[in-house]
């Protein structure tokens, strides 16, 4: 292993999911260092945890189908959520309850949210047509008087695709499995089988693609909090674009993520990457297996490998600090891996030791 090699540290490990989780990400930095994280899950019930002890928070209920991605708005106000039940969510991260029911005529596969509009939500899946709905252009949900004068309950508000807006219209010949928003905010990418569209909001236009060496199984905007990011980032301090397709792990960065950076070809399959922007290094999940294997961004040596996970991981997120990073597999749990020195949440120290009740599996 490379004498520069990071230290090993004991993962948490977040338990509460009975099925597969293919999705995980982060909130936004908020003051006081504090961030969530959120998890999609089949078992269709999303979780919202403490970003950096992964302690439970709350669960979403009301999705009638497996939940297949899950995001945190810009404010860290709202969650949108993904879901084979023909649907996509909104929901109030302070009280759990059903703010916006977005229909579709097919499973749901990707949400996403621009950098700075918590008022917008763009969606993709297996009608394979990208949409954005204007959540502040229809009506707020509605407050009613509850069973007591103390209480207040949410109606949720549902809006028909009718009333999206539909980009690129015909471009999509397969499900829409990812869709990242650009820095620029005219700018959406969409991830469909082995292929990236670029689109261009003003005109509605797909403006390029790019074929990969196969179906795309992670694509992911990685970016850190203002505070943490610097020009001497990987990407400059701008939000770079990593995707896994078959062997190779590929990186876009730019305000529309769109110049290449760099693309490997690893030794094997590849179900997920995570990029330390700050560290460079880049984590991916390997397929099939059930590790997580850490190389070097610079010339890709293998330097690190994770243990721990009962089946193949799936997302790879990293905290908008940089200081640990979350892997969600097929074995239905969430594991937190430290990326720092010294004490961190729930870590005692630079030996990486957890409380035992918290400990990996």
């Amino acid at each position: 292993m490379a004498s520069d090699a990071p230290r090993q540290y004991v993962p948490l490990t977040c338990h509460g999911h009975s099925r597969p989780v293919p999705h995980i990400s982060f909130s936004p930095l908020e003051k006081d260092d504090v961030y969530y994280m959120i998890s999609a899950c089949k078992d269709g019930n999303p979780m919202l945890r403490d970003g950096q002890t992964g302690d439970w928070i709350g669960t979403f209920l009301g999705h009638k189908g497996a939940v297949w991605q899950a995001r945190l708005s810009p404010d860290a106000a709202t969650a949108a959520t993904a879901s084979a039940d023909f649907t996509a969510k909104i929901w109030n991260t302070y009280t759990g309850e059903l703010l916006y029911n977005l229909q579709h005529d097919h499973i749901v596969r990707a949400v996403a949210y621009p950098f700075d509009n918590s008022g917008m939500i763009a969606t993709g899946g297996f009608e394979k047509k990208l949409r954005l709905f204007d959540l502040q252009g229809n009506q707020a949900a509605a407050i009613s008087p509850g069973p007591s004068d103390t209480e207040a309950a949410v109606t949720a508000v549902t809006i028909p695709t009718s009333e999206a807006f539909e980009i690129g219209e015909g471009s999509h010949t397969q499900p829409i499995k990812f869709i990242a928003w650009a820095i620029d905010p005219n700018v959406i990418i969409t991830a469909s089988g082995d292929t990236l569209r670029w689109f261009d909001l003003p005109t509605r236009q797909c403006f390029r693609t790019e074929k990969l060496d196969g179906e795309i199984k992670s694509c992911e905007l990685v970016s850190l909090a203002a505070s943490h990011s610097s020009p001497s980032d990987i990407g400059g301090g701008l939000p770079v674009l990593a995707v896994a397709a078959n062997k190779t792990v590929y990186f876009w960065g730019g305000q529309k993520a769109d110049k290449e950076l760099k693309r490997m070809t690893l030794s094997h399959g590849i179900s997920s990457v995570g990029l330390d922007l700050k560290g460079k290094m880049f984590v991916v999940g390997e397929e099939p297996g059930t590790w997580a294997r850490v190389y070097r961004w610079d010339d890709g040596v293998e330097i690190d490998v994770h243990k721990g996970h009962h089946g193949p991981i799936w997302s790879i997120a990293f905290s908008p600090d940089n200081n640990l990073y979350a892997t969600g597999s097929e074995d239905g749990t969430i594991k937190m891996w430290k990326n720092c020195e010294g004490f961190y949440g729930l870590w005692r120290g630079a030996g990486g030791s957890v409380p035992a009740e918290r400990g990996a599996d």
